[in-house]
Order: structure tokens, then C-alpha cells, then sequence
């Protein structure tokens, strides 16, 4: 009976054993689980390398584009259209016959007062001989004169009422769209067709007066509209007014842009930037790389791990900005050239968070960036 009771106790004894053993191995892979899961795992974010790059300095503004020379044109007197000598669209030359009135009634009078101004020449002439004769006397010759002035003036006035009926280009252009027909009547002033000089061209903009020493005649302009994207147009500045508004206090500059191909029309809104300054180097990064706070801006160098294998971290780091162009901005402090920044996934990482690089999308980084519309 006491071997049968060993037995039995020694049975029970190694089944607790392995139950404890059991339960602890259990616990320690729990343990090991728990403790795997609390290591943060590597977040995402794409990055860029600091480099330097080249900036000229720019004033910019926006600004309306305006012809050399534009006018309406218009006739000073009435009368029926009797024949149009150009269509619309076609380019006009100085001088070139548009519209032709009917001058029928006109070039009568102006033959019949050429015909008195003939006769009062003769007269005058016949009475010269007659006068050093002594045959009359210095009176009639005066009328004669007079008469002969008289007349000439007449003639000379209705011939250029006659010509005020040919109406024509006052200097090269490109013709606009008419709605004038033969046999229609013209008053005075009627609009007839547009004629713009459209190379080159002027665009005028207005700048704040704290421009006023940077902004001089003759500085190159680049010119840029939503209709050409990605195209520039460059001039030169020709006038600066010199009066600054006292309402805004802007002040209007004017500058002259070649526009050899026609793509720009009056009345058009566009972009200017004017070169102000030597160019200067800056070390440069995307806009999205910083991260503005109150009390600075930051932004995450990546470093590398010290154990092969491993993953970068980031470090917080405070920087100074300098100027911003389009999607980049200068940075004056704080970083060095070749520094590898997070430019995108700065929300969820913090000082020494582990990182995974993956830059298959990369934030914007251009200089001269277009608007966009999807």
C-alpha cells in the first residue's frame, strides 16, 4: 500500500510540475508577444537632399497688356459707304484706303470752285497787265486779291472734305472684326473697325512704393498668361509714372514686350516678374518640408542607424527661412547641403522615430510653378 501511495504521489507531483511549466511558457510567450507588439514600427514619408541653387531676385505683379497704337476708327463725316477695301482680321499699312464714301456731290463742288479759283486767277492776271498800264487803278487790283485768296481757300477746303471721304489707316495694325456694310450711312464718329499695333506691345502694371528703389527703366521684364502656359514673353521696362497713387499707394511702371508672332491682344491679364538684383545662391528645399509653429520652424533630418540593418530616424531641427519662389524656399540656417530632409509624412513621425523611405511620390519642387485645374 505505501509503494502504491509513492506511486500515485509522484505521479501527481510530475503533472504539476509540467503544468507549471505548462503555465510558464505560456506566460512567456504571451510576454514576448506584448513586448513585440510595443516596438513602434517604421513610418513612411518621402525625403529630399538640400542643395544649392541660383535665384535672381523678382518683383512681380500682374498687369493688362496694352497696343503701342489702338484705335476705333472713325469717320469725321457722314456719308453712304460706298465700297470696303479691306476684311476683318487682315493687316492694315499706314495709309491703306478702308472705306470709301460717296463723295459724288463733293468732287462736283470742289471742280466747280477750282473752276472760279482759275477764273479769279485769270482775272487777277488780266488786271496786273492793265494796272502797270495804268489803265485802273489799285483798288480793283486789290479785289482781284482778294477774290483769288478767296477762292483758293474754298477749294482747298472742299478738297479735304473730299479726302475726309476716303478713310484710311492711320499707321500699321491688325484690322478687328466690322460690322459695316456698302450702302450704309456713317455719322460722324461711327465706329468703323478696330486697328491695333500689336509688336511690339506694352503691358502695364502697378507695384507698392516700397518697390520704388528696386524697380528702374530699362530692367528686364518676363511676361507670362493662362493662355500659353509654360510660355514667357520678355521686354524691358520704358516708363515709370511718377506719381504714386495716394489711394493705394502703387505706382504704375510700363514696359514694352516683343510680340513678333501676335500671341498677345490688348486687354489681356498677365503675370510679370521683373529682375531686381544680382542673382544669389541659396540652399533650397520644397515648401512642404517645413513645418511652421510658434516658436520656429522645423524640419526632420534623416539619420542613418549605427547597426547595419536598420532603419533612419528622424531629428527635429530648427531652421531659418529666407525668400520663397513658387514651391521652393531658402534656407539661411540650420541645415547644410547634402542633408537628406522628410518633405512629406511629418504628422505621424516625431524626434527618433524610425523611418521608411519610399519617394515614389514626391511633393512639387519648382521654381515657377502654373496654376492647375482637374
Amino acid at each position: 500500500m505505501k509503494s502504491v501511495m509513492r506511486r500515485r504521489l509522484a505521479i501527481v507531483l510530475v503533472l504539476m510540475v509540467v503544468l507549471v511549466a505548462a503555465l510558464v511558457g505560456w506566460k512567456v510567450i504571451v510576454i514576448r508577444k506584448v513586448i513585440a507588439a510595443s516596438v513602434p514600427m517604421p513610418q513612411t514619408v518621402s525625403t529630399a537632399t538640400a542643395a544649392y541653387s541660383e535665384w535672381q531676385p523678382q518683383v512681380e505683379a500682374v498687369g493688362s497688356l496694352r497696343a503701342i497704337h489702338g484705335v476705333e476708327v472713325t469717320t469725321e463725316v457722314a456719308g453712304l459707304v460706298r465700297k470696303l477695301d479691306f476684311k476683318s482680321g487682315a493687316t492694315a499699312h499706314a495709309g491703306q484706303t478702308l472705306v470709301e464714301l460717296n463723295a459724288d456731290p463733293d468732287i462736283a463742288q470742289l471742280q466747280a470752285l477750282t473752276a472760279e479759283a482759275n477764273l479769279a486767277g485769270l482775272t487777277y492776271h488780266r488786271d496786273l497787265i492793265q494796272y502797270q498800264a495804268q489803265a485802273i487803278g489799285r483798288a480793283q487790283l486789290d479785289t482781284d486779291i482778294a477774290n483769288l485768296k478767296s477762292t483758293r481757300e474754298q477749294e482747298a477746303a472742299q478738297a479735304a472734305l473730299v479726302a475726309k471721304k476716303t478713310i484710311r489707316a492711320p499707321f500699321n495694325g491688325l484690322l478687328g472684326i466690322t460690322t459695316v456694310n456698302p450702302g450704309q450711312y456713317l455719322n460722324p464718329g461711327d465706329a468703323i473697325v478696330t486697328l491695333q499695333s500689336l509688336d511690339p506691345i506694352y503691358v502695364d502694371f502697378r507695384l507698392p512704393q516700397d518697390n520704388l528703389s528696386r524697380v528702374h527703366v530699362g530692367q528686364t521684364v518676363h511676361v507670362s498668361a493662362d493662355a500659353f502656359p509654360g510660355a514667357t514673353f520678355q521686354g524691358t521696362i520704358t516708363s515709370i509714372d511718377p506719381q504714386v497713387d495716394p489711394s493705394t499707394r502703387n505706382f504704375e511702371a510700363e514696359a514694352t514686350i516683343r510680340n513678333p508672332e501676335h500671341r498677345l491682344f490688348p486687354g489681356m491679364f498677365v503675370r510679370t516678374a521683373v529682375d531686381a538684383g544680382k542673382v544669389e545662391r541659396y540652399l533650397t528645399l520644397p515648401q512642404t518640408a517645413i513645418t511652421y509653429n510658434p516658436y520656429g520652424q522645423t524640419v526632420y533630418l534623416v539619420r542613418n542607424p549605427t547597426a547595419p540593418g536598420g532603419h533612419p530616424t528622424a531629428a527635429l531641427t530648427f531652421v531659418t527661412l529666407g525668400p520663397s519662389r513658387g514651391d521652393q524656399v531658402a534656407i539661411v540656417k540650420g541645415i547644410a547641403a547634402g542633408d537628406v530632409v522628410v518633405t512629406g509624412g511629418q504628422m505621424k513621425i516625431k524626434n527618433g522615430t524610425q523611418l521608411a523611405i519610399n519617394n515614389s511620390v514626391l511633393p512639387r519642387d519648382n521654381p515657377n510653378p502654373s496654376p492647375q485645374e482637374h
